[in-house]
């Protein structure tokens, strides 16, 4: 079993930045594709960003392109969402996603079913 310690949350106000950490142990960091996903109050899962495990390519979902990077550091094994230019309606608990890949896919908006491993999530809170 992989095992994904997510990190990072907190309060912030908006407009305010925040940076989420996803530490990854139990397999081969590099083979694994790590996702972020949010979950809002009385909202479905929703995707958030990927990174691919060596291209460095990424991929965003419209509500967060332009304020959030995501990262990958193979030699931490660990994987990174920077957070910047919050707004409210970004409170959620976020989640560390990741699914092993032998593989070359190709990469774009992740689905829930596309992921095999979770964190337990960490609570970001964007106060106006």
């Amino acid at each position: 079993q992989v095992q994904l310690l997510d990190t990072g949350g907190g309060l912030v106000q908006a407009g305010g930045s925040l940076r989420l950490s996803c530490a990854v142990s139990g397999r081969p960091f590099s083979y694994h594709r790590v996702s972020w996903f949010r979950l809002a109050p009385g909202k479905a899962r929703e995707f958030v960003a990927v990174v691919s495990r060596s291209s460095g390519r990424t991929v965003y979902a419209a509500s967060v392109k332009g304020r959030f990077t995501i990262s990958r550091d193979n030699y931490k094994k660990s994987v990174y969402l920077q957070m910047n230019s919050l707004k409210p309606e970004d409170t959620a608990v976020y989640y560390c996603a990741g699914r092993f890949i032998r593989t070359a896919q190709v990469l774009g908006v992740m689905k829930e079913n596309d992921m095999e491993y979770w964190g337990k999530g960490t609570l970001v809170t964007v106060s106006s």
